[in-house]
């Protein structure tokens, strides 16, 4: 299970599927996780990022 280096946000919530007739069925929500090159505190490299994360830094670099 990966987990954001950012933040720290990791794994899964668990929630409900709900059909149109209303029944609900357990489901698991999964972290948005990406593998992207970045930079963090003038260190380059690899890192696993939410994409909560990514967006806020792409914010910040402009």
């Amino acid at each position: 299970m990966k987990a954001c280096e950012v933040c720290g946000k990791k794994g899964s919530t668990s929630g409900n599927n709900v059909s149109h007739s209303m029944r609900h069925t357990k489901r698991t929500f999964e972290a948005n996780i990406q593998k992207v090159d970045v930079e963090i505190d003038g260190k380059k490299g690899k890192k696993n990022v939410c994409s909560r994360c990514l967006k806020t830094m792409k914010k910040e670099n402009k």
